[in-house]
């Protein structure tokens, strides 16, 4: 699984132009345009005419698998200006990160997986989850990035994830007992699941560094080690054969002294680059300035 993933990461920095660029740009233009029309208007045709409806996209009305993502009901113009400039903001740091492949695949990911179970079960597709996935994201990628609470008190980006996270697990437990109010008690999970699939065992960059540690200490297990019995000395002294000093001495330098384990980058094909080592990795491996932070940990 990490090698398949490790090709998945290859493949998507060496296509990483493709797909639609500023992504967000584009979806944010889209909501703001149908949220305007609303205000103006004074009626919520548009909003019917491109919400989320299984029955009438069995009818053929295809266009509403992906037009529900420019839809936001309940907000005002001071949050959804807010909103928009966030969202906007989180995605384009991931998309800089990431590159436009697999951040297109990243947002789509999650739409398709939320069409898919609303037409199975006739759930109302809404992009309040998918936008939540996309912080989450962000949360991930940059856990010690600040955000202003109340435009003043500065937070933490793993505390807002770790917050919801534990909102949508409230949600779930709520929905599911003591009534079980399926399938909309599994419809958080799904709409997440994007999340998910993408970062897998990175998920855990979310909580501090402080906390992986005790937790690492905790459940290692301790290597238990049998006494060795000494060895009975002898008058013969063992001496290396002939040309093998020589042969185990020898150095073969190598043509730079940093090369990305996930691109292939070195610093002499690519000077302007800035190279780190992990400390989370087993072992001495190397990265580039561009998968320092998105890279599958080595164990």
């Amino acid at each position: 699984m990490k090698k398949l993933r490790h090709r998945f990461e290859r493949f998507c920095y060496n296509h990483r132009t493709k797909g639609i660029p500023n992504l967000m740009l584009w979806i944010t233009i889209a909501t703001a345009a149908v949220y305007l029309f609303y205000l103006v208007s004074g009626n919520d045709v548009l909003y019917r005419l491109l919400a989320f409806d299984r029955s009438s996209i069995l009818r053929g009305q295809v266009w509403r698998l992906i037009t529900y993502i420019f839809l936001d009901y309940d907000a005002s113009l001071l949050w959804m200006v807010i909103g928009l400039l966030c969202y906007y903001s989180l995605g384009r740091a991931m998309e800089n990160l990431w590159g436009a492949l697999r951040f297109n695949l990243f947002y789509f990911t999650g739409v398709v997986l939320m069409d898919i179970y609303g037409m199975i079960f006739g759930v109302q597709a809404d992009v309040f989850y998918l936008n939540l996935s996309l912080f989450l994201g962000y949360a991930t990628l940059y856990p010690d990035t600040y955000f202003r609470l109340f435009f003043i008190i500065p937070v933490r980006a793993w505390i807002f994830a770790l917050f919801y996270l534990g909102i949508t697990a409230y949600q779930v437990i709520m929905l599911s007992y003591p009534v079980l109010y399926f399938p909309l008690n599994l419809y958080p999970l799904v709409a997440l699941a994007n999340y998910f699939l993408f970062f897998g065992s990175d998920i855990k960059h979310v909580f501090p560094m402080s906390w992986r540690a005790n937790a690492g200490r905790l459940f290692r297990k301790k290597k238990k080690y049998a006494p060795q019995e000494p060895k009975p000395r002898t008058g013969a002294i063992p001496f290396p054969k002939a040309g093998s000093y020589q042969a185990s001495t020898a150095t073969v330098k190598a043509p730079y002294h940093h090369k990305c384990a996930v691109c292939g980058r070195t610093d002499v094909s690519h000077p302007d680059l800035e190279f780190r080592y992990c400390s989370k990795c087993n072992g001495y491996h190397c990265y580039c300035q561009d998968h320092i932070s998105s890279h599958t940990h080595i164990e």
